[in-house]
């Protein structure tokens, strides 16, 4: 039998220990989560009042808005909290939901990503056919089965890390909590709980990883196809916005999770791209590259929205 002292909670060290500096941060973050939310809630609110907008490029679109909500809404409030606060503390409960609501909001993510892909694929590949291929019960479908998956794998992710065993070691080297920020902390074998997130990431991130490039393989021989060069720089300017934004999720969530033990400055500057700055990007990306949503804001401004 182990004899150890059972953790009640976690400490948070975060980006910096010195006051001016977390001064300065929590300024500095506080303007990234505004300017997340308005952005992507005026994105919302535009693809909702514009009947224009009413195809399912753009219901996507607004899923993509709210999983960034959502996400960005995990981690940053707890964030901004501990910039202010001594104690920096959080409970080993609350450090599990955040660490199941990361998982489960990223993973949903990713597989939007996918299907947004797909959705592109269609429209390029089969123009007059879309409307009827990607109807609603099928674009319904689609993002609920996002959800599930998503969900899912991170429930099972969860439940073996939650026969982790803490003794000791409090101090977490992060500003919110991630399943391989705790594995140091264990003094039980964490291989299982590894084994599992290691899986995860491959077949799940990983997996729609390539499901995105084949579908940009399809299109891209799909607009070689075209003869003319105005339709193909059309059809180019419709996955720019989309390749932007794959490319960011990407970039850092995916070396997060394949590369656990990168070492501390990285999977802070990984965690920090996919869950704070990439969601105030997304709503930029596809306003500043897309003609469509942003004609769609003029006329809703001149409205008096």
């Amino acid at each position: 039998m182990r004899n150890h002292s059972v953790v009640s909670e976690f400490i948070l060290l975060g980006l910096s220990t010195d006051p001016q500096a977390q001064a300065l941060l929590f300024v500095l973050f506080l303007i990234i989560y505004l300017l997340t939310l308005m952005g992507n809630l005026m994105l919302l609110l535009v693809i909702r009042v514009d009947s224009h907008l009413h195809i399912p490029m753009y219901f996507f679109l607004g899923q993509l808005s709210f999983l960034d909500l959502c996400h960005s809404s995990v981690t940053v409030p707890k964030l901004l909290e501990n910039l202010l606060s001594e104690k920096k503390t959080i409970s080993v409960e609350g450090c599990m939901a955040q660490v199941f609501f990361v998982f489960a909001t990223g993973g949903t993510e990713s597989c939007l990503l996918t299907v947004m892909a797909y959705d592109r694929y269609v429209a390029i590949s089969s123009p007059l056919l879309y409307g009827q291929m990607m109807n609603r019960q099928l674009c319904m479908g689609l993002v609920w089965g996002s959800w599930g998956l998503a969900f899912l794998d991170a429930l099972i992710n969860i439940l073996v890390a939650l026969n982790l065993d803490f003794c000791e070691a409090q101090n977490i080297h992060h500003f919110s909590c991630e399943l391989p920020s705790l594995y140091p902390l264990s003094c039980s074998d964490v291989s299982a709980s590894f084994t599992a997130l290691l899986c995860s990431s491959l077949l799940h991130f990983f997996g729609n990883f390539l499901l995105i490039f084949f579908s940009y393989v399809r299109i891209l021989s799909t607009i070689l196809s075209i003869s003319s060069t105005t339709g193909r720089s059309k059809a180019f300017s419709t996955c720019s916005s989309h390749l932007t934004a794959v490319s960011f999720f990407y970039g850092s969530g995916l070396l997060r999770y394949l590369m656990p033990n990168s070492g501390p400055t990285q999977e802070l500057i990984f965690s920090l791209q996919y869950s704070v700055v990439t969601p105030m990007l997304n709503p930029l990306i596809y306003s500043l590259k897309n003609k469509e949503v942003k004609a769609a804001v003029r006329r809703m401004l001149r409205k008096g929205f």
